[in-house]
């Protein structure tokens, strides 16, 4: 691409399988209904194989926010792992139908395509059964000058460091942003993923991350404290910029001494909240990418956000600012 691109992400490449199903069906795999459960190949076959009709587009957290920037109108390029296999090519179809830059081609071995089985009850509800394969084999050889460019910045997923060559990559990646001078990001991706790697995530924050994305509960767990009244004292010392979602309670964003509370946005029906983090974060950073002030970046976000968790599915997609007014969130 010619283009100059303002976000490139990194990240577990999953395609996002969603599927209308009944509790028979739940039941009879054995998955408890709202369960998010990691499985084996033979069965992620299994359930694919028994499942019905099906939509099938590019997932996982970073991608989610990879997509989202694009469709708003923002200049993205994105690595992760895939294989040649039909399910890789979807991935691939997918970003690459949107306008992201994937900077990697699908692997010709190794462990078949990242899958998440979405399966979407009568009420709604989402349960989950989930195959890493082939995004567990991203390698610290994947990132290098070629594949990451001169990004304005680079958003690492914290998923990211539960893969074996995880907290390698995601050094190198800090390294080349450092050469570059791309900001780096980290999203914490969720409060578990945050206590098994808090040390390491700590370091990288004190060390090469220039912003954070967390809920409530992911910097909660990050800081060691047990209210998020203990949170903004607990990061008076760091050095980031600090972007927390609160769900109904909104966000707050805080860079030194600058300290921004947005409000969340009512909304008559809510159908499902998976993704809204990723939209939000989508939306504040093509915010940021255009030199908007952190207040109306953290506007943007909360009407992204608002609009994703409005309808089934966590992709932020195409005119989605229509009818947005600055200041107006």
């Amino acid at each position: 691409m010619t283009q100059k691109i303002q976000l490139l992400g990194i990240s577990n490449a999953i395609v996002d399988i969603l599927a209308h199903v009944d509790d028979a069906f739940l039941q009879s795999i054995g998955a408890p209904r709202g369960s998010m459960t990691l499985i084996d190949e033979p069965k992620a076959h299994e359930i694919y194989g028994r499942m019905g009709p099906a939509t099938e587009m590019s997932g996982g957290s970073v991608a989610n926010t990879v997509a989202g920037f694009a469709n708003l109108g923002g200049a993205a390029s994105y690595i992760g792992k895939v294989r040649n296999d039909q399910l890789g090519a979807i991935f691939q179809h997918d970003m690459r139908s949107l306008g992201v830059d994937v900077r990697l081609e699908p692997a010709r071995g190794g462990a078949p395509t990242a899958r998440s089985h979405v399966l979407i009850s009568s009420d709604g509800q989402r349960t989950m059964q989930t195959y890493l394969g082939a995004c567990t084999e991203l390698a610290v050889g994947d990132i290098n000058p070629r594949t990451v460019g001169t990004p304005e910045v680079i958003l690492l997923e914290g998923y990211v460091w539960d893969i074996p060559e995880g907290p390698a990559l995601a050094a190198e990646a800090i390294r080349i942003a450092r050469q570059v001078s791309a900001r780096v990001a980290l999203s914490l991706s969720d409060s578990f993923c945050v206590e098994r790697h808090r040390d390491a995530f700590v370091a990288a924050v004190r060390d090469g991350v220039d912003i954070v994305f967390a809920d409530e509960d992911e910097v909660m767990a990050l800081v060691g404290v047990d209210s998020f009244e203990q949170v903004l004292p607990s990061i008076e010392d760091f050095d980031n910029l600090f972007v927390m979602t609160r769900s109904a309670q909104g966000s707050v964003v805080v860079n030194g001494d600058e300290t921004v509370v947005q409000k969340s946005i009512a909304v008559d029906e809510l159908i499902d909240t998976t993704g809204a983090g990723d939209a939000y974060t989508a939306g504040f950073l093509y915010g940021w990418a255009h030199n908007e002030s952190l207040a109306e970046c953290a506007r943007l976000g909360t009407w992204c956000a608002t609009r994703v968790i409005q309808q089934v599915g966590a992709r932020l997609e195409r005119g989605v600012l229509d009818g947005y007014r600055r200041g107006d969130a």
